[in-house]
């Protein structure tokens, strides 16, 4: 179940960004343009741990993270069943990508 959740995740990610490519990174699935990681995901046993590798991407939409996500310094955490937030997720990585623009 988790790992269906991930692969849809990442799938959603590369299908609204075909230029990202997939990598993988301390053994981390993510994503990244021309050597430069966007979006990293782990699945762990009751969460997924998002990163954007920013702590300005974080800080910028913690108002929009619910409240039940756990919040870091440059990732958040989602339950383990978490139903993507396809619009966030797209704003996440525009957000993460006009840092490099």
């Amino acid at each position: 179940m988790k790992a269906k959740t991930l692969l849809s995740v990442i799938d959603f990610v590369l299908t609204e960004f075909p230029d990202l490519e997939p990598k993988l990174a301390w053994n981390v699935p993510t994503l990244h343009r021309s050597g430069k990681y966007i979006i990293g995901l782990v699945a762990y046993k009751n969460h997924f741990t998002i990163s954007l590798f920013s702590g300005d991407v974080i800080e910028e939409f913690k108002t929009r993270l619910r409240p039940d996500y756990r919040v870091f310094k440059n990732c958040f955490q989602v339950p383990a069943d978490w139903k993507i937030d396809k619009d966030m997720t797209i704003d996440l990585v525009k957000t993460r990508l006009a840092e490099f623009d």
